[in-house]
């Protein structure tokens, strides 16, 4: 099933189960996925690829929102923003272990030939390509600055 028929069939579920904030993350999620498929010059419908993009975009908004309500002190709108993130959380692929992430790493930076701080670009875009979706991306350039300070 791909991701919008999955949050399509979603929806119903929280409506007839009546859970307002999974049905509320849910809509959120659909109405993203519209925007996608209607913009200008758009497919007219999301690849999957695109679908994972937009997921972890607004996964991303709802943690960083919660972290800042938490430094302000505001538990109870950091909660909500911790439960949105979490259901939005199921849709993704699963996170990549920082052990597993760091062999990927030594392993692409051998393949292109990076060794120093000087081929961070080269080498950000390299594992970035594989490990898209799979790893956030500040989590992904600690790894590589690590490797390539001798780490």
């Amino acid at each position: 099933m791909d991701l919008q028929a999955q949050i399509d069939a979603d929806i119903k579920a929280a409506m007839l189960a009546r859970e307002k904030d999974k049905l509320n993350v849910l809509r959120a999620i659909k109405s993203a996925l519209l925007l996608e498929m209607t913009k200008e010059g758009g497919a007219h419908a999301v690849s999957d690829e695109a679908g994972m993009k937009i997921l972890q975009k607004l996964h991303k908004q709802r943690t960083e929102a919660a972290a800042i309500y938490h430094q302000q002190g505001r538990a109870d709108l950091a909660a909500e923003d911790d439960a949105q993130a979490k259901i939005i959380e199921a849709y993704l692929p699963a996170r990549m272990g920082d052990a597993e992430m760091k062999a990927i790493v030594k392993e692409t930076l051998a393949s292109i030939g990076a060794s120093s701080m000087a081929d961070m670009g080269k080498a950000m875009k390299a594992v970035n390509e594989k490990l898209a979706g799979k790893a956030d991306g500040s989590a992904i350039a600690a790894a590589v600055k690590s490797v390539l300070s001798g780490g």
